[in-house]
């Protein structure tokens, strides 16, 4: 039986919903456990920190094939942007959803961060898509050689 092959975007695609679902539920947890003591933003914060540490690390082997140590802290720094978008998207989400009730449900609130993730997931890709995949590309690529030969 033959096997289907997607194109690398859709491979990479693939893979990054699939670590994305885990990441998102891991936010979750971590959300309405820090939720108990903390305030909606501060929560928001440290439990989106904590999973793009893992999501960055996931997606750079996984979803990028990059496995070598080297690049690592760069990349980090790629997922470290992609973690300031994200979580302003997700501030802006919870403090509109704030400013239109006093209290919402803890539900409510984890229902309107996980919506904004999902936007912020979109913009995620983007950044990590360029910052890894784009910083390993030589900036003057070898012909093909045949194209040498020429």
């Amino acid at each position: 039986m033959t096997r289907l092959k997607l194109p690398r975007i859709g491979r990479e695609l693939a893979t990054f919903a699939t670590i994305g679902v885990v990441s998102t539920a891991a936010y979750s947890v971590l959300y309405l456990v820090l939720r108990t003591s903390l305030s909606a933003e501060l929560a928001n914060a440290l439990a989106l920190l904590t999973t793009a540490i893992g999501n960055t690390a996931a997606n750079r082997r996984f979803t990028f094939g990059v496995r070598k140590r080297a690049g690592m802290g760069r990349d980090q720094l790629g997922g470290l942007l992609a973690f300031g978008v994200a979580l302003s998207v997700t501030s802006v989400a919870v403090a509109g959803l704030h400013a239109v009730t006093a209290t919402p449900s803890r539900a409510i609130e984890l229902f309107v961060l996980i919506a904004a993730n999902g936007l912020a997931t979109i913009l995620r890709f983007v950044i990590l898509r360029t910052w890894i995949v784009r910083g390993r590309r030589p900036s003057h690529p070898t012909p093909h050689p045949r194209e040498a030969l020429s």
